[in-house]
Protein backbone atom coordinates (compact mmCIF):
# COMPACT_ATOMS: atom_id res chain seq x y z
CA UNK A 1 0.00 0.00 0.00
CA UNK A 2 1.25 3.42 -1.07
CA UNK A 3 1.05 6.90 1.09
CA UNK A 4 0.31 10.08 -0.83
CA UNK A 5 3.38 12.01 -0.82
CA UNK A 6 1.83 15.57 -0.29
CA UNK A 7 3.81 18.72 -1.82
CA UNK A 8 3.25 22.05 0.93
CA UNK A 9 4.96 25.05 0.03
CA UNK A 10 3.91 28.16 -2.43
CA UNK A 11 4.68 29.58 -5.96
CA UNK A 12 4.40 32.93 -7.05
CA UNK A 13 1.69 33.96 -9.54
CA UNK A 14 3.01 32.31 -13.02
CA UNK A 15 5.00 29.29 -11.51
CA UNK A 16 2.07 27.08 -11.06
CA UNK A 17 3.12 24.63 -13.04
CA UNK A 18 6.51 23.97 -11.29
CA UNK A 19 3.93 22.94 -8.19
CA UNK A 20 2.40 20.65 -10.64
CA UNK A 21 5.87 19.45 -12.03
CA UNK A 22 7.08 18.56 -8.32
CA UNK A 23 3.45 16.84 -7.20
CA UNK A 24 3.50 14.76 -10.28
CA UNK A 25 7.18 13.58 -9.24
CA UNK A 26 6.70 13.10 -5.78
CA UNK A 27 3.38 10.85 -6.35
CA UNK A 28 5.53 8.08 -8.18
CA UNK A 29 7.66 7.95 -5.75
CA UNK A 30 8.11 5.53 -2.69
CA UNK A 31 6.36 6.73 0.83
CA UNK A 32 9.23 7.61 2.25
CA UNK A 33 10.54 10.28 -0.31
CA UNK A 34 11.62 13.71 0.93
CA UNK A 35 12.34 16.80 -0.79
CA UNK A 36 12.74 20.58 -1.88
CA UNK A 37 12.81 22.73 -4.86
CA UNK A 38 13.24 26.50 -3.97
CA UNK A 39 13.60 28.88 -6.76
CA UNK A 40 14.16 32.49 -7.50
CA UNK A 41 13.66 34.60 -10.40
CA UNK A 42 16.17 38.28 -10.69
CA UNK A 43 16.00 37.92 -6.73
CA UNK A 44 12.61 37.29 -6.21
CA UNK A 45 11.55 34.19 -4.51
CA UNK A 46 9.28 32.10 -7.05
CA UNK A 47 8.76 28.41 -5.79
CA UNK A 48 9.56 27.07 -2.29
CA UNK A 49 8.18 23.74 -2.25
CA UNK A 50 8.69 20.13 0.00
CA UNK A 51 7.64 16.75 0.29
CA UNK A 52 7.97 13.96 2.85
CA UNK A 53 5.77 13.70 6.57
CA UNK A 54 8.75 14.70 8.22
CA UNK A 55 9.73 17.08 6.41
CA UNK A 56 9.80 21.18 5.96
CA UNK A 57 10.86 23.97 4.37
CA UNK A 58 13.78 24.66 6.84
CA UNK A 59 15.07 20.71 7.04
CA UNK A 60 18.84 20.83 6.23
CA UNK A 61 20.03 17.54 3.58
CA UNK A 62 23.70 16.42 3.07
CA UNK A 63 24.52 18.12 -0.41
CA UNK A 64 27.50 16.19 -1.10
CA UNK A 65 29.22 17.90 -3.84
CA UNK A 66 27.09 20.97 -3.91
CA UNK A 67 28.83 22.05 -1.22
CA UNK A 68 31.84 22.86 -3.98
CA UNK A 69 29.27 25.81 -5.01
CA UNK A 70 30.18 27.60 -2.05
CA UNK A 71 33.28 26.91 -1.31
CA UNK A 72 33.95 28.37 -5.27
CA UNK A 73 32.18 31.20 -4.79
CA UNK A 74 34.71 31.76 -1.72
CA UNK A 75 37.38 31.80 -4.30
CA UNK A 76 35.30 33.97 -6.65
CA UNK A 77 34.68 36.83 -4.13
CA UNK A 78 38.08 36.51 -2.80
CA UNK A 79 39.30 36.93 -6.75
CA UNK A 80 37.36 39.96 -6.51
CA UNK A 81 38.82 41.44 -4.23
CA UNK A 82 42.15 41.01 -5.46
CA UNK A 83 42.91 39.03 -2.22
CA UNK A 84 43.75 35.99 -4.80
CA UNK A 85 44.99 36.18 -8.54
CA UNK A 86 44.39 33.36 -10.75
CA UNK A 87 47.03 33.14 -12.78
CA UNK A 88 49.62 33.14 -9.98
CA UNK A 89 51.26 30.00 -8.92
CA UNK A 90 49.94 27.79 -6.23
CA UNK A 91 53.14 27.82 -4.56
CA UNK A 92 52.94 31.88 -4.35
CA UNK A 93 50.47 31.19 -1.56
CA UNK A 94 51.09 27.76 -0.34
CA UNK A 95 55.23 26.72 -0.65
CA UNK A 96 54.76 23.32 0.27
CA UNK A 97 52.26 22.72 -2.39
CA UNK A 98 55.62 22.43 -4.73
CA UNK A 99 56.37 18.78 -3.84
CA UNK A 100 56.60 16.36 -6.23
CA UNK A 101 56.75 18.64 -9.40
CA UNK A 102 53.52 20.18 -8.34
CA UNK A 103 55.83 23.81 -8.53
CA UNK A 104 54.21 25.44 -12.00
CA UNK A 105 50.42 24.79 -11.18
CA UNK A 106 48.19 27.98 -11.02
CA UNK A 107 45.30 28.79 -9.31
CA UNK A 108 43.77 28.56 -12.67
CA UNK A 109 44.28 24.89 -13.05
CA UNK A 110 43.86 23.82 -9.43
CA UNK A 111 40.41 25.01 -9.43
CA UNK A 112 39.64 23.47 -12.99
CA UNK A 113 40.26 20.10 -11.50
CA UNK A 114 43.99 20.06 -13.44
CA UNK A 115 46.56 19.44 -10.91
CA UNK A 116 45.89 15.42 -10.96
CA UNK A 117 45.87 15.38 -7.06
CA UNK A 118 42.51 13.52 -6.33
CA UNK A 119 43.76 11.46 -3.78
CA UNK A 120 46.85 10.38 -1.76
CA UNK A 121 48.16 6.75 -2.26
CA UNK A 122 47.32 5.31 0.79
CA UNK A 123 44.39 6.95 0.99
CA UNK A 124 42.67 9.16 3.64
CA UNK A 125 41.59 7.95 7.35
CA UNK A 126 37.92 9.33 8.00
CA UNK A 127 39.17 11.50 10.91
CA UNK A 128 41.67 12.96 7.41
CA UNK A 129 38.43 13.56 5.82
CA UNK A 130 36.92 15.23 8.20
CA UNK A 131 39.40 17.70 8.53
CA UNK A 132 40.62 19.93 4.89
CA UNK A 133 43.33 21.11 6.85
CA UNK A 134 44.79 17.22 7.39
CA UNK A 135 44.13 16.27 4.03
CA UNK A 136 46.08 19.59 2.58
CA UNK A 137 49.11 18.46 4.71
CA UNK A 138 48.73 14.84 3.03
CA UNK A 139 48.61 16.59 -0.60
CA UNK A 140 51.14 18.55 -0.64
CA UNK A 141 53.80 15.86 -0.37
CA UNK A 142 51.79 13.63 -3.19
CA UNK A 143 53.07 13.33 -6.39
CA UNK A 144 49.95 14.10 -8.64
CA UNK A 145 48.29 11.43 -10.74
CA UNK A 146 49.12 13.34 -14.11
CA UNK A 147 50.79 16.04 -15.35
CA UNK A 148 49.70 18.97 -13.33
CA UNK A 149 47.99 20.71 -16.14
CA UNK A 150 47.61 18.62 -19.06
CA UNK A 151 43.88 16.66 -18.34
CA UNK A 152 41.42 17.30 -16.10
CA UNK A 153 39.35 14.63 -13.71
CA UNK A 154 37.06 15.34 -10.81
CA UNK A 155 39.04 16.27 -7.15
CA UNK A 156 35.52 14.61 -5.61
CA UNK A 157 36.67 14.52 -2.13
CA UNK A 158 39.84 17.08 -2.09
CA UNK A 159 39.49 20.03 -4.42
CA UNK A 160 37.53 22.03 -1.59
CA UNK A 161 40.60 21.24 1.08
CA UNK A 162 42.95 22.30 -1.81
CA UNK A 163 41.90 25.73 -2.07
CA UNK A 164 40.56 26.17 1.04
CA UNK A 165 44.32 26.11 1.97
CA UNK A 166 45.32 28.56 -0.57
CA UNK A 167 42.30 30.77 0.96
CA UNK A 168 43.99 30.13 4.45
CA UNK A 169 47.30 30.50 3.37
CA UNK A 170 46.36 33.83 1.70
CA UNK A 171 43.49 35.71 4.33
CA UNK A 172 44.95 33.53 7.43
CA UNK A 173 41.24 32.29 7.76
CA UNK A 174 39.76 29.00 6.56
CA UNK A 175 37.42 28.70 3.78
CA UNK A 176 34.41 28.07 5.68
CA UNK A 177 35.02 31.34 8.21
CA UNK A 178 35.31 33.50 5.04
CA UNK A 179 32.08 31.40 3.91
CA UNK A 180 30.32 32.17 7.20
CA UNK A 181 30.88 35.75 7.44
CA UNK A 182 30.93 36.73 3.68
CA UNK A 183 28.07 34.82 2.39
CA UNK A 184 26.06 32.31 4.97
CA UNK A 185 25.27 34.75 7.55
CA UNK A 186 24.18 38.15 5.74
CA UNK A 187 21.59 36.23 4.33
CA UNK A 188 20.72 33.92 6.92
CA UNK A 189 21.35 31.12 4.68
CA UNK A 190 20.06 27.70 6.09
CA UNK A 191 23.70 26.21 3.64
CA UNK A 192 26.01 25.51 6.33
CA UNK A 193 29.82 24.51 5.92
CA UNK A 194 30.12 23.45 9.65
CA UNK A 195 26.61 22.78 11.37
CA UNK A 196 26.25 24.65 14.92
CA UNK A 197 25.01 22.44 17.03
CA UNK A 198 21.77 24.86 17.69
CA UNK A 199 20.65 23.59 14.21
CA UNK A 200 21.41 19.93 14.40
CA UNK A 201 17.71 18.96 14.85
CA UNK A 202 17.14 20.22 11.40
CA UNK A 203 19.42 17.97 9.71
CA UNK A 204 17.62 14.52 8.13
CA UNK A 205 19.79 11.62 7.86
CA UNK A 206 20.81 10.58 4.69
CA UNK A 207 19.47 7.62 3.21
CA UNK A 208 21.68 5.53 1.30
CA UNK A 209 20.64 4.74 -2.70
CA UNK A 210 18.11 1.78 -2.80
CA UNK A 211 18.29 0.79 -6.90
CA UNK A 212 15.95 -1.45 -8.76
CA UNK A 213 17.24 -4.55 -9.99
CA UNK A 214 18.34 -3.73 -13.39
CA UNK A 215 19.91 0.18 -12.08
CA UNK A 216 22.10 -2.46 -9.90
CA UNK A 217 23.14 -4.24 -12.95
CA UNK A 218 24.35 -1.59 -14.50
CA UNK A 219 26.00 -0.18 -11.38
CA UNK A 220 27.44 -3.48 -11.54
CA UNK A 221 28.68 -3.11 -14.94
CA UNK A 222 30.94 0.29 -14.66
CA UNK A 223 34.46 -1.16 -14.64
CA UNK A 224 36.01 0.19 -11.66
CA UNK A 225 38.40 -1.15 -8.36
CA UNK A 226 40.45 0.88 -5.79
CA UNK A 227 43.14 1.88 -7.36
CA UNK A 228 41.64 2.93 -10.65
CA UNK A 229 41.60 7.23 -10.52
CA UNK A 230 38.13 6.77 -9.47
CA UNK A 231 38.86 4.16 -6.68
CA UNK A 232 41.45 6.73 -5.66
CA UNK A 233 38.93 10.23 -5.75
CA UNK A 234 36.68 8.05 -3.68
CA UNK A 235 39.22 6.91 -0.81
CA UNK A 236 37.82 3.52 -2.14
CA UNK A 237 41.97 2.43 -1.27
CA UNK A 238 42.24 3.47 2.18
CA UNK A 239 42.41 1.11 4.98
CA UNK A 240 38.77 2.25 5.80
CA UNK A 241 37.19 2.96 2.39
CA UNK A 242 34.67 5.47 2.59
CA UNK A 243 30.91 5.28 2.76
CA UNK A 244 29.61 8.12 0.19
CA UNK A 245 26.02 7.63 1.52
CA UNK A 246 26.91 7.91 4.74
CA UNK A 247 29.71 10.88 4.77
CA UNK A 248 27.21 13.56 6.09
CA UNK A 249 25.88 10.89 8.69
CA UNK A 250 29.46 11.56 10.65
CA UNK A 251 28.68 14.12 13.04
CA UNK A 252 32.92 15.83 12.62
CA UNK A 253 31.64 16.14 8.86
CA UNK A 254 28.33 18.38 10.08
CA UNK A 255 30.58 20.19 12.33
CA UNK A 256 33.55 20.80 10.44
CA UNK A 257 32.08 21.23 6.70
CA UNK A 258 34.88 20.18 4.73
CA UNK A 259 34.51 22.19 1.76
CA UNK A 260 34.47 19.53 -1.19
CA UNK A 261 31.21 17.28 0.37
CA UNK A 262 30.51 18.49 4.06
CA UNK A 263 27.79 21.36 3.67
CA UNK A 264 24.26 20.40 4.81
CA UNK A 265 21.50 23.17 3.36
CA UNK A 266 17.64 23.61 2.56
CA UNK A 267 16.94 23.95 -1.20
CA UNK A 268 15.87 27.42 0.08
CA UNK A 269 19.68 27.67 1.17
CA UNK A 270 21.40 26.80 -2.05
CA UNK A 271 19.04 28.73 -4.23
CA UNK A 272 19.10 31.82 -1.51
CA UNK A 273 23.08 31.48 -2.30
CA UNK A 274 23.05 31.51 -6.06
CA UNK A 275 20.38 34.53 -6.31
CA UNK A 276 22.69 36.16 -3.84
CA UNK A 277 25.46 35.56 -6.13
CA UNK A 278 23.83 36.79 -8.84
CA UNK A 279 20.98 39.45 -7.93
CA UNK A 280 20.11 41.90 -5.41
CA UNK A 281 18.36 41.06 -2.39
CA UNK A 282 17.01 43.04 0.21
CA UNK A 283 18.75 46.42 -0.47
CA UNK A 284 22.65 44.27 -0.76
CA UNK A 285 24.24 44.43 -3.87
CA UNK A 286 25.24 40.85 -5.93
CA UNK A 287 27.89 39.01 -4.33
CA UNK A 288 30.04 38.67 -8.02
CA UNK A 289 30.09 41.19 -10.75
CA UNK A 290 29.46 40.15 -13.76
CA UNK A 291 32.85 40.19 -14.90
CA UNK A 292 33.51 37.52 -12.26
CA UNK A 293 30.15 35.52 -13.11
CA UNK A 294 31.23 35.68 -16.84
CA UNK A 295 34.99 34.01 -16.02
CA UNK A 296 33.91 31.36 -13.40
CA UNK A 297 31.57 30.12 -15.77
CA UNK A 298 33.89 30.38 -18.89
CA UNK A 299 34.63 27.12 -20.06
CA UNK A 300 38.07 25.33 -18.50
CA UNK A 301 38.25 21.96 -18.27
CA UNK A 302 35.94 20.66 -21.14
CA UNK A 303 36.01 17.37 -22.41
CA UNK A 304 37.24 13.75 -21.47
CA UNK A 305 37.49 13.40 -17.65
CA UNK A 306 39.73 10.83 -16.53
CA UNK A 307 38.56 10.19 -12.87
CA UNK A 308 34.76 10.09 -14.25
CA UNK A 309 35.95 8.84 -18.07
CA UNK A 310 33.15 10.76 -19.43
CA UNK A 311 32.50 14.06 -21.13
CA UNK A 312 32.19 16.56 -18.37
CA UNK A 313 32.50 20.34 -18.30
CA UNK A 314 34.30 22.67 -15.69
CA UNK A 315 34.27 26.55 -14.97
CA UNK A 316 36.55 27.45 -11.84
CA UNK A 317 35.42 25.31 -9.44
CA UNK A 318 31.35 25.46 -10.59
CA UNK A 319 30.44 22.89 -13.03
CA UNK A 320 29.41 24.24 -16.66
CA UNK A 321 25.67 23.45 -15.60
CA UNK A 322 23.92 24.07 -18.93
CA UNK A 323 26.63 21.49 -20.72
CA UNK A 324 26.60 19.17 -17.81
CA UNK A 325 23.41 18.67 -16.91
CA UNK A 326 20.57 20.93 -18.28
CA UNK A 327 21.02 22.30 -22.03
CA UNK A 328 18.46 24.77 -21.55
CA UNK A 329 20.09 26.80 -19.40
CA UNK A 330 21.83 29.78 -20.66
CA UNK A 331 25.23 29.85 -21.81
CA UNK A 332 27.82 30.77 -18.52
CA UNK A 333 25.21 28.99 -16.06
CA UNK A 334 27.28 28.33 -12.85
CA UNK A 335 26.46 25.39 -10.21
CA UNK A 336 27.06 21.97 -8.83
CA UNK A 337 25.23 19.00 -8.06
CA UNK A 338 25.56 16.46 -4.98
CA UNK A 339 25.83 12.52 -4.90
CA UNK A 340 22.43 12.56 -3.32
CA UNK A 341 20.27 14.32 -6.19
CA UNK A 342 20.87 17.63 -4.79
CA UNK A 343 20.87 20.70 -7.68
CA UNK A 344 21.71 23.91 -7.05
CA UNK A 345 22.64 26.56 -9.99
CA UNK A 346 22.62 30.44 -11.13
CA UNK A 347 22.02 31.40 -14.65
CA UNK A 348 23.09 34.93 -15.52
CA UNK A 349 20.96 35.12 -18.60
CA UNK A 350 17.49 34.44 -17.15
CA UNK A 351 18.08 35.23 -13.32
CA UNK A 352 17.33 32.22 -12.49
CA UNK A 353 18.69 30.93 -9.12
CA UNK A 354 18.03 27.37 -8.39
CA UNK A 355 18.50 24.66 -5.88
CA UNK A 356 16.76 21.14 -5.00
CA UNK A 357 17.76 18.41 -2.36
CA UNK A 358 16.55 15.31 -1.74
CA UNK A 359 17.18 12.92 1.35
CA UNK A 360 18.00 9.27 -0.33
CA UNK A 361 20.37 9.24 -2.42
CA UNK A 362 19.29 9.20 -6.22
CA UNK A 363 20.19 6.99 -8.73
CA UNK A 364 22.92 7.22 -10.82
CA UNK A 365 24.47 9.47 -8.83
CA UNK A 366 24.77 13.47 -9.01
CA UNK A 367 21.88 15.60 -10.01
CA UNK A 368 18.55 13.31 -9.50
CA UNK A 369 17.12 12.75 -12.91
CA UNK A 370 13.87 14.81 -11.38
CA UNK A 371 15.97 17.67 -11.77
CA UNK A 372 15.55 18.06 -15.84
CA UNK A 373 11.62 18.40 -15.11
CA UNK A 374 11.94 20.96 -12.50
CA UNK A 375 14.93 22.83 -13.98
CA UNK A 376 13.07 23.39 -17.00
CA UNK A 377 9.49 23.90 -15.30
CA UNK A 378 11.63 27.37 -13.43
CA UNK A 379 13.34 27.99 -16.79
CA UNK A 380 9.80 28.01 -18.74
CA UNK A 381 7.95 29.86 -15.80
CA UNK A 382 10.66 32.27 -15.50
CA UNK A 383 10.86 33.30 -19.41
CA UNK A 384 6.89 33.15 -19.73
CA UNK A 385 6.47 36.25 -17.11
CA UNK A 386 9.61 38.29 -17.07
Amino acid sequence: MTQEITVRGTVAAGFEAVREEFAAFAAGEPADYEGQLCAYVHGRRVVDLWAGEEADGDSLYGVFSSTKGAAHLVVAILVQDGTLELDRKVTYYWPEFAAEGKGMLTLRDLVAHRAGLVGTDTGFSPQELADDRAMAERLADQRPFWRPGTAFGYHALVIGALTGEVVRRATGRTLQDVYEERIRAPYALGFFLGLPAAHEPRFRTALPMRPTTAQQRLLDAVPSGPHTLAGIAFNEHAAEPVDLAALPNDPRVRARGPASFGGVASARGLAGMYAALLSEIDGKAALLKEDTVAEFGQFHSVGYDLVARAHKSYGLGFQATADTWHPFLGAGTIGHSGAAGSQAFADPRSGVAYGYTRRRLAFPGGAAPENDALAKAVHEAARETR
